[in-house]
């Protein structure tokens, strides 16, 4: 009924008289009506898929909007784990060309993002402590499903070329997901050095190091808002003695359950925050809307099984909460470009019945 009412809205726009003032051109891709669902095109046009195998994820912009750095497993490209690759999104072939390679090879990485002037990049990665990949953890018994929180991550810099520049962190336990403020001076990262998964902040040269949360619970996914006055990011936060002593006892194994959070907000410096959803689930991957007044995120809220996950707008005082994407499968990690146009995400449409988790990016025309 829904697709059939979206047709006639379409013909009655169609059939409408045309005047100079009223007419405006939508010029949208062929792969539109492949890629997207009628739904989506409210929100999203001139989609095109960059990537074609494997897990592709946490695709993020260069300053300039014209690169996008971004983590993949893909064995074709001669991956054993994730790596960090770049592309030249517009004019880049990925279909048929291996994009360039700025992680070392060696160990897992995991989110990458440019630094000012868009000739280095920031990333995490565990190949100082030992040069294979990291094992995966295995099926629990207990039916658990469970991130691994790896503590050899340290937080590096390379330039385009994949040359590691710098350390930025050297304390003991996990320090990753490290993403760098729009203004270019602080990065925010989620570090284990205090025995928990808390929010810090940094210079970009790793000085000044700053501590934003304190509250029992998974911390993580952090990012800035465009003007760099606030933050918004991912939280677990256990309650009951049960959730509590669960959480401990998985943290101690170097795991973290995720299937239990909600999105917050704070000013840069930690202070004032604001818990935004109240969803139920799994409420991650946030990232604002260009007017900052706005945060775009994936969740599986509407779910009975946790399966799929779809794209989700709401404002930052919890009203408004809107459906953006309408897959049967998997939706994520979506970011706006700088100047606000474009929003790239990872998606397991179109990938022929596997489980290959793609980049996409299409043009923004929602509010």
């Amino acid at each position: 009924m829904k697709k059939l009412l979206y047709s006639l809205a379409l013909l009655a726009v169609a059939c409408a008289p045309k005047t100079e003032s009223s007419v405006e051109t939508d010029v949208r891709s062929a792969t539109d009506s492949l890629l997207l669902h009628p739904e989506e095109m409210k929100y999203l046009k001139n989609i095109k898929q960059l990537t074609f195998g494997g897990n592709n994820a946490e695709a993020y912009w260069s300053f300039n909007d014209s690169l996008l750095v971004f983590q993949s497993d893909f064995a074709g490209w001669g991956n054993e784990c994730d790596q960090m690759f770049y592309l030249n999104w517009r004019e880049d072939d990925l279909k048929n060309n291996t994009p360039q390679r700025l992680s070392t090879g060696l160990g897992r990485t995991t989110c990458s993002y440019f630094l000012p002037g868009d000739q280095t990049i920031v990333y995490a990665s565990t190949h100082l402590v030992d040069p294979a990949c990291p094992p995966v953890p295995e099926r629990r018994a207990d039916g658990k499903y469970v991130w691994p929180i790896y503590d050899s991550f340290d937080i590096f810099t390379a330039d385009l070329n994949g040359n590691i520049l710098s350390q930025l962190t050297k304390e003991p336990g996990y320090d990753a997901e490290a993403t760098v403020s729009p203004k270019g001076d602080r990065i925010v990262f989620t570090s284990m050095r205090t025995g928990d998964l808390e929010l810090f902040t940094m210079n970009i040269d790793g000085t000044d190091v700053k501590q934003i949360t304190s509250d029992l619970g998974y911390d993580g996914g952090a990012f800035f808002s465009p003007d760099g006055s606030k933050l918004v990011w991912r939280a677990s936060r256990p309650q009951t003695p049960e959730e509590i002593k669960e959480y401990k006892e998985l943290l101690k194994e170097g795991l973290v359950k995720p299937t239990d959070m909600e999105l917050y907000v704070a000013n840069a410096d930690g202070t004032d925050i604001q818990k935004i959803t109240s969803l139920g689930k799994a409420n991650w991957a946030p990232f604002f809307h260009p007017s900052g007044e706005k945060l775009i995120f994936a969740s599986n809220h509407q779910t009975e099984r946790g399966f799929p996950f779809n794209l989700f707008m709401i404002n930052l005082d919890g009203t408004g909460l809107t459906r953006i994407t309408h897959d049967g499968t998997f939706d994520a990690f979506p970011v706006f470009s700088n100047d606000g146009k474009y929003l790239v995400f990872a998606s397991n449409r179109n990938n022929g019945g596997t489980r290959d988790t793609n980049l996409f990016v299409a043009e923004w025309i929602g509010d």
